[in-house]
Parts: structure tokens; C-alpha cells; sequence
């Protein structure tokens, strides 16, 4: 199998699997109990909220473990929402968001508990700044991502921050496709005030992530409990914490390193050249400078959905979008949001590389690739 869909999910490395066996056989109590066995889970748990918040400059404190990404952008959105009441907030956002922040917010506007103001974005994702701005006067938040997770696209974040804060608005931030990939950072005031992540992302495993919240910030809980100073409640999944962290240790080493993503990002503009050299009528989707290393979104001449089931017979995974959207015939809002129209969306695929790709994969890949559209265009 050769895996081009790692925006969707990572492969575990073998630290991350070894940290969660080991917390599966050494340290599987309750953290909350007094006894000895449920306090070395709760130095565990500890300790790794300390590495993930190096991660990403915070202060341990900060981080609260959640079940993944979705739940974290459920939670901070709910608790921006509570801060507003008993008044009806307005929320700024776009609709290149991930479904768990553009979904959930029209799900909340339809129920009468949010007003929405969309801002638009540019032909190759970004977010627009002139247009933002007069956006923000008013509002109570704005959630804007950090990266895309179809183009992968980065956005101006410190500069959202800075004009979201003038205006005493608040900002969340979805990074749960930069964490771990590129520098992420919520140190200092032009910094995200709440920002959610998810381990399966970046390497760890699924069903752990976090939510980061600036002090002075008070969470609603959506279930209730004593665990993570009653932010939120249920126990804590031990071995998932410590297979996050696990993830996030190796993640800052290779990070430090500049060079790891600037050979990642060659594997990939190598990938996308040859596809467009070699395969009449494709296109990129999205800015190909502010962009993760990781990411291409291409236009094909042939539609998404018979290409991609043709690269899984070939061994080759990748994605027409976002994973939580699989097995939708819609084109994607994210691009349609871009200016693409829906006919061009339905012939876009992403491919998506991690730190564990390699230069043999990436050969045979565009032999696949190739080979797949030259059948389907015979087909026809």
C-alpha cells in the first residue's frame, strides 16, 4: 500500500505504539484514584500534558484532553457561545472551515443561537484581510483554521489574531492539520486565545486530542465532571494521552530540523509536477506557496470518485476531500468556496504525504496515478 491520504489520518510510529502499550500494561488505573497505582497514571497524564504543550509554546495548564479534534472544536465553540449569553453571539468564519467548525456553526445558526458572518476567501484559499476586518467589528468570536485540510493552505493567523483582539473579539483556531507538521504556536498576544489539535494527525493515535485555552478563559463543560479541573469530565484515556505525547516529542525533534520539511515538500512538488507534466488538463487547487509541505489538491480531467476507486485497486489511497465527508457525491463546499465550479470540484483529488513517505513511493505513485486516468479515459 502506498498511503497518499495522510491528511485524513497518520500511520502510528513505532514510539507512539510502544508508549501506548506500555500505558496499557503498566499504568491502566483510574487517575483520579488516591492509591498508588491510580497516582503513577496521573504523573503519566501529566507529564504528557507537558510535552504536547511544548508542542505548541503553551504552559501545561492549558491543555485539556479531549476525544479528538471535532469534540475540541465543539467545546470551545460552545463555551465562546456560553460567554455571550444571555445576548445571541455573532461568529465570523469561513467556509474553507473543516466540517467540525462550518458544519457545527450553521447547525447552531439554524437553532437560533449564533448569527454567522461567512468571509470570503481568495482563488487559492486564503482568508481575505480587508474583507475580514469589518467583519469582526461586533462579534464575539471568529474561528478561522490554521491550516486547510483539502488544500492545505495556511492562514494568516498572527494577523487574524491581531485584528480579531482589536476589536475585542475572540479567535479560535482549528489547527489540528498544522500541529505537528508545521510550527504552531500560541505563545504571545497575536496568538490564537483557543486552539484544538488531534493526535491521530500528527502520528499518534485516534480518539485523543486537545484544546488549548488562554488563561482567563472559563470552559463550559460539555460533560460535566471533576476530570481536567472540571473542564471536562469522564475519565481520561490514559493510554492515548501518552501515545499523544509520545507523537508530540517526536514531532518538536523534527521540527527542529528545517531541512525535514523542506525534503517533504519536495517530495511533493515532485509528485505534482509530474502529474501535471505527464496528465493533460490537470490543475492545482489552492495557494502553492502558503501551504503545508505535505499537501496537493489537484483537478483531474477524469471525475474524483472512479479515479480514486481505481487507485485503491492499485494500492495507492488518497482522498477527494475531507475523510469525515467520504462517501458524499457533493462537490466540496471548500472548493466551491474557492471559486471552483461544482464540475471541476467532482474532478479534484487530494494526496496527502507524511514525514514517513518516501522517494520509491512517491515513483511508483505517479506510475499508478497515470495508469488509472489512461484507463478511465478509455473507458469512455
Amino acid at each position: 500500500m502506498i498511503y497518499l491520504d495522510s491528511n485524513s489520518t497518520t500511520q502510528p510510529t513505532p514510539a507512539v505504539r510502544a508508549a501506548v502499550v506500555h500505558a496499557l500494561e503498566r499504568v491502566w488505573c483510574n487517575p483520579s484514584s488516591l492509591h498508588r497505582a491510580g497516582q503513577e497514571a496521573r504523573r503519566a497524564i501529566e507529564r504528557a500534558r507537558r510535552d504536547i504543550a511544548t508542542l505548541i509554546g503553551a504552559r501545561a495548564g492549558q491543555i485539556v484532553f479531549t476525544s479528538g479534534g471535532t469534540e475540541s472544536a465543539s467545546l470551545a465553540i460552545h463555551s465562546l457561545l456560553h460567554l455571550a449569553e444571555p445576548y445571541v453571539p455573532v461568529a465570523v468564519s469561513a467556509r474553507t472551515e473543516h466540517p467540525a467548525v462550518r458544519t457545527l456553526l450553521s447547525w447552531l445558526e439554524q437553532r437560533g443561537r449564533v448569527r454567522v458572518r461567512w468571509t470570503p476567501v481568495d482563488r487559492g484559499g486564503g482568508v481575505i484581510l480587508d474583507e475580514l476586518s469589518p467583519l469582526l467589528q461586533g462579534a464575539t468570536f471568529v474561528s478561522i483554521q490554521w491550516a486547510g485540510n483539502e488544500t492545505g493552505v495556511i492562514q494568516p493567523v498572527r494577523q487574524i489574531a491581531r485584528l480579531a483582539h482589536e476589536q475585542g473579539c475572540l479567535f479560535h483556531c482549528d489547527a489540528t492539520q498544522g500541529v505537528g507538521k508545521t510550527p504552531v504556536s500560541v505563545d504571545g498576544d497575536d496568538a490564537p486565545d483557543l486552539l484544538t489539535f488531534s493526535a491521530h494527525k500528527f502520528h499518534g493515535p485516534k480518539g485523543v486530542g486537545g484544546l488549548c485555552v488562554r488563561a482567563g478563559i472559563d470552559l463550559l463543560a460539555e460533560f460535566p465532571g471533576s476530570q481536567e479541573l472540571g473542564r471536562r469530565g469522564g475519565t481520561e484515556n490514559v493510554p492515548g494521552i501518552v501515545g499523544m505525547a509520545a507523537a508530540a516529542r517526536e514531532a518538536v525533534e523534527w521540527l527542529e530540523d528545517e531541512s525535514n520539511a523542506a525534503v517533504g515538500a519536495d517530495l511533493r512538488d515532485r509528485l505534482e509536477a509530474q502529474i501535471l507534466a505527464r496528465v493533460s488538463g490537470c490543475e492545482v487547487n489552492g495557494d502553492r506557496i502558503e501551504r503545508l509541505w505535505n499537501t496537493t489538491n489537484i483537478v483531474f480531467p477524469v471525475p474524483a470518485e472512479p479515479l480514486l476507486m481505481s487507485l485503491s485497486e492499485r494500492g495507492v489511497c488518497a482522498s477527494g476531500g475531507a475523510a469525515c465527508a467520504s462517501g458524499s457525491l457533493e462537490p466540496s463546499p471548500v472548493l466551491l468556496a474557492m471559486g471552483l465550479d461544482e464540475e471541476r470540484a467532482l474532478r479534484s483529488v487530494r494526496l496527502s504525504l507524511s514525514k514517513l513517505t518516501t522517494d520509491e513511493e512517491i515513483d511508483t505513485a505517479l506510475d499508478v496515478i497515470v495508469e488509472a486516468v489512461e484507463a478511465i479515459q478509455h473507458m469512455d
